[in-house]
């Protein structure tokens, strides 16, 4: 008896196809009714050369895209990168991989070339005790201004920041989640357009949290809230700090 198959009656169906029928030997050795769609493999019914007839082609894609600019400027928002599927699967062969990726992206100018608004930008800190060294200089040169102070309240902090036992991060062990600091606005941190010090929440939204790192340890960074901006500090010194 002849072994039509599945290259003869040139049969190969995706899925459960009970149309999609032959007469010829199984691998069992059988001979008679035999299928030649994707399921047969399981069911144990396909024809004896539905593997050479229906080989498993696996999912083929390209390359990734580069990485797209942010969706939106002046926000924290993704950019996006895409690839494309070269041949599709068939035969039970390997389904494509995700087509896109997406990756969390801030950036600080809008498409006109202007600068966000203050409260996108990680604020950098270091300790109040610097700041006396810091006017003096100032004063010297004839560049003092008027400053402020911004009191926030701690939300996340780093294990980092009790981590490092140089002395000149001994006051980040002070830093305790919940607490409310005070961080000064002084010169040269003080930018002589925006009046204003990078990072201190100026425009940012009630209860956003917003971003600060210690300057002298990577490993020492958080969050914050933006309570109130003030003329002078009120905190302990040891919860008082500086922009940088």
């Amino acid at each position: 008896r002849a072994a039509a198959g599945c290259a003869a009656r040139r049969l190969c169906c995706p899925g459960r196809h009970p149309a999609c029928l032959s007469t010829g030997w199984r691998p069992d050795g059988s001979h008679g009714p035999c299928y030649c769609d994707q399921a047969c493999a399981r069911t144990l019914d396909c024809c004896h050369d539905y593997a050479e007839a229906c080989p498993v082609i696996p999912c083929v894609v390209s390359e990734w895209s580069i990485w797209s600019g942010c969706a939106e400027p002046c926000k924290t928002t993704y950019r996006v990168r895409r690839r494309d599927i070269i041949q599709e699967p068939r035969n039970g062969g390997e389904a494509c991989p995700p087509l896109e990726e997406r990756a969390g992206c801030v950036e600080y100018w809008t498409q006109q070339g202007t600068e966000c608004k203050q409260s996108l930008i990680p604020a950098l800190i270091t300790t109040g005790g610097f700041g006396k060294a810091r006017k003096k200089r100032a004063a010297a040169d004839g560049n003092e201004r008027a400053g402020y102070c911004v009191e926030f309240q701690l939300v996340a902090i780093t294990p980092g920041c009790w981590q490092s036992h140089h002395s000149y991060t001994h006051w980040m062990q002070y830093l305790r989640e919940g607490h409310t600091v005070c961080v000064e606005c002084q010169h040269p941190a003080l930018d002589s357009r925006s009046l204003h010090c990078y990072g201190d929440g100026d425009g940012s939204k009630k209860n956003q949290l917003l971003h600060w790192q210690a300057v002298g340890n990577p490993r020492c960074k958080g969050t914050w809230k933006r309570i109130r901006q003030l003329d002078t500090c009120s905190c302990p010194s040891v919860h008082s700090f500086l922009f940088i």
